[in-house]
């Protein structure tokens, strides 16, 4: 299973199959479950590529580090200068560019969500924001090795400019 299955298979969960019309609290967790299955994804990234992935010769406790390690606001940060002009960063491939801006993206669908209850979400909206994490975890997860361990650096550690 891709990393984030799961937070993907929940959203969809409380999205609910069918036509009906699922209660607002759902859409909103759906909504925001979608975005954790992009964070889980990437904390899941950085730990694998630097300490190992499953099966490796590695130290769990070293792996739970560097997972936990990933901060939402520091990455959002991150994802924003990878595909932005303020600094020039390493040139990553268009899929963790779309990860990148997706990640950013739905953060701030994330924060609405859980903050902005007089608003009204859709169950069109939230199966949307579900399948884009969905597609974006997928193609995310099909970069080379060595670009997918670049930008876990790039998230993970402080940048130095001297």
């Amino acid at each position: 299973m891709q990393p984030g299955g799961d937070y993907i298979k929940t959203a969809r969960d409380l999205i609910g199959p069918g036509k009906g019309r699922p209660r607002q609290t759902n859409l909103r967790r759906a909504v925001s479950t979608a975005y954790y299955a992009l964070f889980h994804c990437l904390a899941a990234c950085c730990a694998d590529m630097l300490v190992g992935g499953e099966g490796a010769d590695r130290s769990e406790q070293a792996w739970r580090q560097t997972y936990r390690a990933l901060d939402h606001g520091l990455a959002r940060q991150r994802c924003e200068q990878a595909v932005g002009s303020r600094f020039p960063p390493p040139r990553f491939p268009q899929e963790i560019l779309q990860f990148a801006t997706l990640f950013v993206s739905m953060q701030k669908e994330r924060h609405s969500s859980d903050y902005e209850t007089y608003q009204d979400l859709s169950k069109a909206g939230a199966v949307q924001s579900v399948n884009a994490a969905e597609d974006a975890i997928a193609k995310f997860m099909r970069v080379s090795y060595k670009d997918r361990r670049a930008f876990a650096v790039y998230v993970l550690l402080p940048i130095r400019k001297d």
